[in-house]
Parts: C-alpha cells; sequence; structure tokens
C-alpha cells in the first residue's frame, strides 16, 4: 500500500509543483461560489492520487479521469487512457442504467470529442470508444448526473464500464463549485455487487480522490458522492422501463397488489375450509330424533322429512344419481300405486319380474318420476318383464339423472346442479380472470405495473377453483342431510307393537323404498317379517302379486332382495350410475 502524506507535506509538495491557478480557487466552507471554470487543471501529486508517494505505472491499460461539476449542473469529464502496444480496447458508457424496481436513470452526454487515436460513436443508449494502443484522451460532458435526494444532492457517474479487457488501474479525482463534497459510495466490481474501490476519499483540499486495481473485463467503477443542497441545478432524469422488463417489474404498487391477493387467499381459503367442514358435520352429527309417524285420529302414517322421496334422498346425502336411487324409486312409484310388482315363474324354473302400469303418470309425479316410468313402461306399453327390457338393449338414463339433478335444485336443497361445479361465482372468477388478461396487455403497453393485472388473473383462477370447492347444498339441503341420520335411527328402532294393526302395511311399505335407498333393506324386512298383510282386510301386499295366501312377510323378506338385485342389474348396464355406499350408522 502507499503511504499517506501529512498536510504540511501535501501543501508543500502541491506549492512546490503546481503553481497557484489564478482563474479557480475553491471557496471555504459556506463562501461564495466561484464561476465555472471548464479548463481548470485539478492539483495533483504524481500518478493523479492525493497524498501518495510516486510509484511506477502499472503494466496493462489505465484511465486517468477527471471529473468537474459546473454550476449549471453538468459534468465535464476528461478521460485520459494508455493502452500498452499490440492492444486495442473498447470501452461502453452506458446513459441508462437501473434505478428502482420500475425506473432507469437516464444521462445524456450532448458533447463528446477524442483526441489521439481513440474513436468515438454514439447511440441514444449508450456511447462506444475505441482505443488504439497509445495515449488518447476523450473529453465529454454528462447531462443528468446530480439528483435532489434526502436533504442533499448527489452526484453519479460510471467512472469505468464495459471495458472489453482488464484495466490494470483506474484513477480520478472530482471537484464541483463547493468545498463540503461527501464520499458516499465508490463500488466497484461486477454489475450490481457492493465492492468497494481500492482507495475511495476526500482530501483536504475537499477534492474526492478515487483509485481502482485490476478491474476486471466488463466491470465497472460507479461513483456517488454528496453535495450540500442547492449547490447546483439537478438535472436527474428517470423514465419508467421499457419493454417487458420494466412492465412486468416488481414495483410498490405491485406489492401492495400481491399483498392483497394474498390475504383474499388465505381468507377464501379459510371460507371454503368452514363451509366444507360445517357440510360434512351436517351428514356425520345429524339432528337427533326425527318424527317421521304422525298420529291422527288413532291413524299412524308415515312423512319423510321435508317431503323428500327416497330417490332424492340418495341425491342429497352423496350428490350422486345412483342406480339405487332409481331402485328406490321404482319400489315408491309401486307403493304409491302407479306400478305393479309381480313375480312370474319361467318354464326353465328361474324367476322373472313383471313391472305393469296400474295408473297413469299424471302431475302428481315430478319429472325424474315420469322419467323413469317412460324408460320402463314406454307410451302403448302396460306390462313389461325385466328380462323384455334387457333385450331391448341398455337403458338410456341420462334423462333421468339429468331431472333429478334439476329437481333437488328446484326443491331448494342444492344452489347448484350437484353434477355440475359451474355456479355463478364460477363465471365471475372467469370473468375476472379475462379482466386479468386484458389488463395485464393494457398495463403492459402503457403505464406499466402489468403484474397487477397477473395478480387480478390469479384472483380469477382461485374464484374458479373456490366455486368447484364450495359445497353446493344450501341450509335447506344441510338440515335435510342432518334429518337423513334421525331417519336411519328410525329404521333401525321402530317397534312396530307402537304401530296400530291396521297401519302396519301402510307404513312399512312408506318407508321400504328409504330402508331400500339407505341401505337397510334387510334390517327391515326382519323388524316387520311378521306382519300379516290381510289385517287391513286385503289380501297379501296390495303393490307387490304373487304372495297373495301368505299370512306373514317371511317369503316376501327372502324374494324382495331379488327383485332389486335383478332391477340394480339392469340398471347398471346402463353405464350411466353408480352405487350408493350405505349412508354410515
Amino acid at each position: 500500500m502507499l503511504t499517506k502524506w501529512g498536510p504540511a507535506a501535501v501543501l508543500t509538495a502541491a506549492a512546490v509543483m503546481f503553481p497557484a491557478q489564478p482563474d479557480f480557487d475553491i471557496p471555504p466552507s459556506g463562501g461564495p461560489s466561484v464561476p465555472d471554470q471548464p479548463d481548470i487543471t485539478i492539483p495533483r501529486p504524481p500518478n493523479g492520487v492525493a497524498g501518495r508517494v510516486a510509484e511506477s505505472q502499472p503494466d496493462g491499460p489505465t484511465s486517468d479521469l477527471e471529473l468537474k461539476v459546473g454550476r449549471d449542473g453538468k459534468l465535464t469529464v476528461t478521460d485520459k487512457v494508455k493502452i500498452p502496444g499490440g492492444k486495442q480496447l473498447v470501452r461502453v458508457i452506458p446513459l441508462r442504467v437501473p434505478a428502482t424496481g420500475d425506473q432507469d436513470r437516464v444521462f445524456g452526454i450532448p458533447e463528446i470529442k477524442a483526441e489521439g487515436p481513440a474513436t468515438v460513436t454514439q447511440d441514444p443508449d449508450k456511447v462506444t470508444i475505441t482505443y488504439p494502443a497509445g495515449e488518447s484522451t476523450v473529453r465529454y460532458t454528462v447531462d443528468g448526473a446530480v439528483a435532489d435526494l434526502d436533504g442533499q444532492q448527489q452526484l453519479r457517474w460510471q467512472l469505468a464500464s464495459g471495458w472489453s479487457e482488464p484495466v490494470a488501474r483506474v484513477t480520478a479525482s472530482v471537484i464541483a463549485p463547493v468545498r463540503e463534497l461527501s464520499l458516499v459510495n465508490c463500488f466497484a466490481g461486477p454489475i450490481g455487487s457492493e465492492q468497494q474501490c481500492t482507495l475511495a476519499e476526500v482530501d483536504h483540499t475537499g477534492i474526492v480522490r478515487i483509485e481502482h486495481d485490476d478491474l476486471k473485463q466488463g466491470e465497472r467503477v460507479d461513483l456517488s458522492v454528496g453535495l450540500p443542497a442547492g449547490s447546483v441545478p439537478a438535472n436527474a432524469r428517470f423514465e419508467a422501463i421499457s419493454g417487458a422488463a420494466g412492465a412486468f417489474a416488481l414495483t410498490t404498487a405491485v406489492g401492495i397488489g400481491f399483498g392483497l391477493l394474498a390475504l383474499l387467499l388465505i381468507l377464501g381459503a379459510l371460507l371454503v375450509w368452514r363451509l366444507r367442514k360445517r357440510d360434512a358435520a351436517a351428514l356425520s352429527g345429524g339432528s337427533g330424533p326425527v318424527d317421521v309417524l304422525q298420529r291422527e285420529g288413532g291413524h299412524v302414517s308415515f312423512v319423510s322429512p321435508d317431503g323428500v322421496l327416497p330417490g332424492q334422498v340418495g341425491t342429497v346425502v352423496d350428490e350422486t344419481v345412483d342406480v339405487v336411487d332409481i331402485s328406490a324409486t321404482v319400489v315408491d312409484l309401486a307403493v304409491r300405486n302407479y306400478l305393479w310388482i309381480a313375480e312370474v315363474p319361467t318354464g326353465s324354473g328361474t324367476v322373472d319380474w313383471q313391472l305393469s302400469r296400474r295408473n297413469p303418470a299424471d302431475e302428481n309425479l315430478h319429472e325424474f318420476e315420469r322419467a323413469i316410468f317412460a324408460t320402463l313402461l314406454p307410451e302403448g306399453t302396460d306390462n313389461v318383464l325385466l328380462s323384455e327390457i334387457r333385450s331391448r338393449g341398455s337403458l338410456d338414463l341420462r334423462k333421468v339423472s339429468d331431472a333429478m339433478y334439476t329437481d333437488v335444485v328446484r326443491k331448494g336443497w342444492f344452489a347448484r346442479r350437484p353434477d355440475s361445479g359451474k355456479s355463478l361465482l364460477t363465471w365471475i372468477g372467469v370473468g375476472v380472470f379475462g379482466a386479468g388478461l386484458a389488463a395485464t396487455v393494457a398495463l403492459a403497453f402503457s403505464i406499466g405495473h402489468a403484474l397487477l393485472g397477473v395478480a387480478l388473473a390469479i384472483a380469477g383462477i382461485a374464484l374458479v377453483l373456490g366455486a368447484g370447492w364450495l359445497p353446493s347444498r344450501t341450509p335447506r339441503g344441510r338440515l335435510l342431510v342432518s334429518n337423513v341420520r334421525g331417519l336411519l335411527d328410525y329404521l333401525h328402532n321402530v317397534k312396530v307393537e307402537d304401530i296400530p294393526a291396521a297401519d302396519r302395511e301402510l307404513v312399512f311399505s312408506r318407508s321400504l323404498p328409504f330402508a331400500v335407498v339407505l341401505g337397510d333393506t334387510e334390517r327391515w324386512l326382519g323388524t316387520f317379517a311378521s306382519l300379516d298383510p290381510s289385517a287391513d282386510g286385503s289380501a297379501g301386499l296390495y303393490w307387490f302379486g304373487g304372495l297373495d295366501q301368505e299370512r306373514d312377510l317371511r317369503r316376501f323378506a327372502a324374494h324382495f332382495p331379488a327383485f332389486l338385485t335383478a332391477l340394480d342389474g339392469l340398471l347398471a348396464e346402463s353405464g350411466h350410475l353408480r352405487s350408493l355406499q350405505p349412508v354410515p350408522a
């Protein structure tokens, strides 16, 4: 390292080696500013660094700069470059450098002149200087180097940048119309690094002295010097970053936008989680006992919760139309005297099953029930065997399931069709996503902050996904689902003797389709196995043929599951439905 001279030695050496300059005196602190002198020579000891002992020139290219801030705020630069023989170097001076996330600082070089072998080419965003071997001097004026910042002014300029090969030494000195200069920062090395220069100081005369050794190819020396506020007119220019990089820069506004997006996503996720948890609790918890036996005038009848039909129960529980929902509806249509079911022996010793029309599908039936009726017994057909239906080919049950989904929405148990993830919120999300894309394009080609449009598009995607996860059941639907457990409790715990004998067959029959759809058929048949179907004055079950002479339901309990198996198999061949898993007990 070089040894620093003391103040007295510096003054003595300066007086001897550099006579006083009558046309440039640095005013004392607080004194008047001196006139701008563009042709002054900065006093310096050997090698251009204040307070250093003279030493031999480095072996390699060197750059020695003199910088002066004029009273008009412009910076004049004289750069003396020495290139050893056999070499040719190129330096690129950038005129646009990053300042903030969304702005560039823009400099101008309105005047530039090269002396010696150097040549200069100038573009809007850069100046390129070619240095052949030898000594060259380049003089130029910089506009935009002084900015008002934090109660003072700041001079910023890259002393070295864009060299095509390493530079052995870069030295510089800076003067201004005022003496109170302060060194802010001097960074050297790769762009963006905070490596300090080899030497950076303000000497006792108020001159900034800079030196950096061994500057690598493409590295820079970036200098910031502080001046008192109001020293010179500020002329720094800042422009929004152009192109995709600028449009999609991470700005303060973008940060706020994404922060709000993150908050909304968290709140939305918590809302979806809470609603799904509440929806699941409706089925797992139940609402307690449900009184489905209505007593009036000494008679007892079965009344389902909220007037729900057997086929609707399954769809409300698992949000899907299943084979068992259709089978339970067929049994319910028989119980309600629209169909008649009969066991028909065949010549081969097997059993077939016949469905017969008892009453036309009138306005009292729901649309899905009429669709089932028309599928099994088309217009003009009053009797049909299950084997005959199978021989027609697979059934098309899409109209049935479509009508079922529509019906549960019409009844108010669902806010939207459970077979579709699309809701009003879905379409709002699609609209927000589209608006986000449009905003991204518009902002990218106008004021920037295009990432705000991206945030809006992400919000739209989140709405679409969240709409698919939101439960589609309404509060009324959740109440019905919670009542299903009470209905199961009734099927499990009903006591036959509590029902008047004359009403037992009707209660048994009206409850049976619900036992079928809820997977409790076997238990229900066992509970009423000893029921005498003739107790109401008619022989056998009124809706099921072939068991007219039976005095109990034991034979029916053995044959009825066979009918359900045959019907389920026929319906399953359509390929449109699946089987419902029984509701947990």
